[in-house]
């Protein structure tokens, strides 16, 4: 006797272990029972998905069985198969996330102790101008290299700074700026007409 069950066992194109229990029931009938297993699913809903349970006389069931349990087996092995797959998917979508979100965040670090750098620069500088330190706090504030995005505030502080600078002499000592003078009246001295008639 050729019976093909295997063969068509092999058919059904399912994934996991399908698990079959025959119980015997009342008046010749028998009672199958088919649930498929599919460890690699890491979705815990996958208990929730009920045995197939057929019922019926061996004649019944011998003429029926597989068109009966094709569909169901199918589709309940494809599920687990996508809950896997999107179980997959969601873990990687949660690393993406934790990895985009550190990003981010390291990001925020970098830019808020380069933001608290230059302050803290620009804060010495001030303290020094307010002391008289002119070329002190011109040094002390930070290099258009270091922070490109504030070019126009570093060049505009570097320029009033040094604006403030005295003139250095040749002698080492500072100079300090002289106002023009002023052009004397003649009136202010007397002019004796004697010189000036011997002179010519």
């Amino acid at each position: 006797m050729n019976a093909n069950f295997f063969n068509q066992i092999t058919q059904l194109n399912f994934t996991g272990n399908l698990q079959l229990t025959i119980a015997k029931g009342v008046e010749n009938n028998l009672i199958v029972s088919l649930m498929i297993q599919n460890e690699q699913c890491g979705d815990n809903a996958k208990q929730l998905i009920p045995p197939l349970n057929l019922r019926g006389t061996a004649e019944e069931l011998d003429e029926g069985f597989f068109q009966q349990i094709t569909a169901p087996i199918q589709t309940a092995s494809g599920l687990m198969v996508n809950m896997e797959a999107f179980m997959k998917q969601l873990e990687q979508a949660k690393k993406q996330s934790a990895m985009e979100k550190e990003k981010i965040d390291k990001q925020k670090k970098e830019q808020e102790a380069k933001d608290k750098k230059f302050k803290d620069a620009m804060a010495k500088a001030d303290e020094l101008e307010k002391d008289g330190k002119f070329r002190e706090a011109w040094m002390k504030v930070p290099e258009i290299t270091e922070f490109p995005e504030k070019t126009d505030e570093i060049r505009k502080r570097k320029t009033a700074l040094s604006d403030k600078f005295a003139t250095p002499s040749l002698f080492g000592a500072e100079e300090e700026k002289t106002e023009p003078l002023q052009e004397e009246t003649l009136s202010d001295y007397p002019i004796d007409e004697a010189e000036e008639e011997q002179e010519y």
